[in-house]
């Protein structure tokens, strides 16, 4: 596996068409030998990361009591607030692995975002903010922008699959998409770790694309194809983009939904320290059908829609029922170094 590769995206939106051309290239080399990407130009203000910035800390910063009143109802409603050791990414893979050490908060599009849709509430709940919203403006801004930047690489994703540029938006105009904050940081009361726990157990993304923010510390890890796994740290001024498990369906493995995981937050001398991340999940119409593309050869995936496709990875990781529709990704797991 390569280095992932920094790519400044900025001449996508208005530089020349050698300029636009190059991007194209530089994200399907990106996309074809890595599946992760750290994107400059991407046009999202330091104001707006300061913000979010602010608004995570001042909700992890909460009393336990305060955090748990933002629980959703079920496990199944994917928003609100996500308890420490309450949930195992790896089962999204099927296999099985201790409990993961980080502590979420999620928020999403909702039917209400989409008026004369009559989207299900199953699949775009209502968010759930804490009393004190004074975080709101900071998520929502984030959201926003995020949001814009997936669409972007989409289109910059059409065209490195010889696509026209806009191929993906009937895919995407009333997504699912999900926006997850992590903090990594774990309770003083509760500092014992498991042999092979993990901040967040192997597991690949479920959706189209991912945009994320972390810490630039040491936590996240890819796996190569050689079966070890390389740190990524994010380089200054850049997000990470990473592709999801529907482009590699609609590719037929062509493009890469590489296997990442995050380590738990204790450094070589044993000392405990915190991350953060932030991630956007751009996961598409809940009613779309994904097909492998003509011209991909034969496909060795299924027809599905993506709302099958995220309960499926869903139920393993929050429902914590092992996925047995996971066997490759599995089997590369159990081979991969520790």
């Amino acid at each position: 596996m390569s280095a992932v590769p920094v790519i400044d995206i900025s001449a996508f939106r208005s530089g020349s068409d050698q300029e636009r051309a190059a991007v194209v290239a530089a994200v399907d080399r990106a996309a074809t030998e890595v599946g992760f990407m750290q994107i400059t130009g991407h046009g999202i203000p330091e104001s707006v990361q300061d913000g979010l910035t602010e608004a995570m800390d001042a909700f992890f910063a909460l009393p336990m009591a305060e955090k748990l009143a933002c629980r959703p109802s079920n496990k199944a409603i994917n928003r609100g607030y996500t308890p420490p050791k309450t949930e195992r990414l790896s089962y999204s893979l099927g296999v099985y692995s201790p409990d993961d050490l980080f502590e979420a908060y999620n928020v999403g599009y909702q039917a209400t975002d989409f008026p004369g849709l009559d989207l299900p509430e199953a699949y775009y709940p209502t968010n759930i903010w804490p009393e004190n919203a004074d975080m709101r403006a900071g998520v929502t801004a984030w959201f926003e922008h995020a949001s814009a930047l997936a669409r972007t690489m989409t289109d910059i994703f059409a065209l490195a699959l010889g696509l026209p540029a806009d191929y993906f938006v009937g895919f995407q105009d009333h997504p699912m998409d999900v926006f997850r904050m992590n903090n990594y940081q774990l309770p003083p009361e509760d500092t014992r770790i498991e042999p092979g726990q993990l901040g967040m157990g192997a597991h690949t993304d479920y959706g189209i694309v991912t945009v994320l923010w972390a810490d630039p510390v040491r936590g996240l890890q890819i796996l190569d194809a050689d079966g070890a796994w390389q740190d990524v740290i994010p380089a200054p001024g850049a997000l990470l983009i990473n592709l999801g498990d529907l482009l590699s369906r609609w590719t037929n493995d062509r493009w890469i939904s590489t296997m990442h995981r995050v380590l738990a937050p204790i450094d070589e001398t044993g000392k405990l320290y915190r991350r953060r991340s932030a991630a956007y999940f751009h996961d598409g119409n809940h009613d779309a059908l994904i097909t492998t593309l003509a011209g991909e050869g034969t496909s060795s995936y299924e027809p599905v829609t993506v709302s099958e496709h995220l309960v499926q990875k869903l139920s393993g990781s929050r429902g914590l029922e092992l996925n047995q529709g996971a066997e490759r990704e599995a089997a590369r797991l159990r081979l991969a170094s520790t």
